[in-house]
């Protein structure tokens, strides 16, 4: 039976100009929110602490410690 990728989180490994897909899924899940990020709508993400964040707010605030 064939598994779906809908409704499941993906592995990434996040790179300077983009990420690579370990473990496939729709989705990664914000670091510091909890919120639900669809890959196509990825943008932000730390490549030293290897994680995703939902907007450029967000992420300026977990890269600043706020």
């Amino acid at each position: 039976m064939l598994m779906s990728n809908t409704a499941r989180a993906a592995r990434l490994h996040y790179m300077a100009n983009g990420f690579r897909v370990l473990t496939p899924g729709d989705h990664v899940i914000c670091a510091a929110s909890g919120e639900r990020i669809p890959l196509d709508m990825l943008r932000y993400w730390s490549v030293a602490r290897q994680e995703p964040y939902a907007s450029a707010e967000i992420a300026m605030q977990a890269l600043h410690g706020k």
